[in-house]
């Protein structure tokens, strides 16, 4: 039996640190997962098989969960594949994309039909067990399967509010280099923040972007350190409509008309991080056929 499943990057609106209420939304930078379930006749419990470099924490947790869930059955092995273009640890939700890729590949291995939601969750706990995430990051994970802004209280693992990304709307990426601590050692600075952040959630929640955006951005530049007003500034005079920090950083994310975008590209650094323009992802994740 085999499944195979295709989630998506993500993009901060207001992040979940200070208040548990996050919002993101999905771009087009893909996670690709192929899982295989056979069943030996052994009567062990279930094995895990796959390359190292692929058998990361995140994988194996929620090949876990998944066979828990759709699976069970003694004797099983799953061999995984994963093939991921999303930088890692750079604030684009690379553990949740892999997490519901690989959660959603096992289920339609196994011949189930989970709906969004039930993934999302299922890759927050993962996040929560293995320690990529303090949060459980339930809006990022869905922000990879389902189009929109998805506001959510990751508190509860609830969904809090969805709204459509206008179809003209795209994003320019700034990726440095370097990679961002892990969230869970960031708590007590972003419990700080808590007042900051609950007027970007109140944002979020009535669907002011931009105002939500820039609120939740400078939180996280006083929290982690950063320096991106003037580029923020400069951004706006080429045409943003919002910009500020992805996750904890370091990327920082552009939204603006598609006609806008390469000027944006013209404005940020010429150094050695990484500058990308990419679209809103507008489509549930793609799930490919049982067999």
């Amino acid at each position: 039996m085999k499944g195979t499943a295709r989630t998506f990057a993500a993009i901060t609106i207001t992040n979940a640190l200070p208040t548990g209420i996050g919002c993101a939304a999905g771009i087009g930078i893909p996670v690709d997962a192929e899982v295989t379930l056979t069943v030996d006749g052994s009567g062990d419990p279930p094995k895990i098989e796959g390359p190292r470099r692929v058998r990361t924490p995140v994988v194996e947790e929620s090949l876990r969960v998944g066979l828990a869930s759709y699976h069970p059955t003694p004797g099983t092995v799953a061999h995984v594949a994963l093939g991921s273009e999303i930088p890692v640890a750079r604030g684009l939700k690379s553990s949740s994309a892999v997490s519901t890729a690989v959660l959603l590949a096992l289920a339609r291995a196994a011949g189930e039909r989970p709906n969004p939601l039930e993934i999302g969750r299922k890759s927050a706990e993962v996040g929560r067990r293995v320690g990529v995430s303090a949060t459980g990051a339930l809006d990022d994970a869905l922000a990879g399967l389902e189009p929109g802004f998805i506001v959510t209280d990751n508190r509860r693992d609830e969904v809090l509010r969805r709204t459509e990304v206008d179809p003209d709307w795209g994003v320019v990426l700034y990726i440095p280099r370097h990679e961002h601590p892990p969230t869970p050692g960031l708590v007590r600075s972003f419990s700080q923040e808590r007042a900051a952040g609950e007027l970007a959630a109140r944002a979020a929640m009535d669907g002011d972007w931009v105002k939500a955006m820039r609120l939740n951005t400078e939180l996280v530049e006083r929290a982690m350190g950063y320096s991106y007003r003037d580029l923020r500034d400069r951004l706006k005079d080429r045409g943003a409509i919002a910009s500020g920090v992805s996750g904890v950083g370091p990327t920082l994310a552009a939204i603006a008309p598609t006609a806008r975008l390469p000027v944006l590209i013209e404005a940020l650094p010429e150094d050695d991080a990484d500058r990308r323009s990419v679209a809103f992802s507008h489509a549930r994740a793609t799930l490919g056929e049982g067999l």
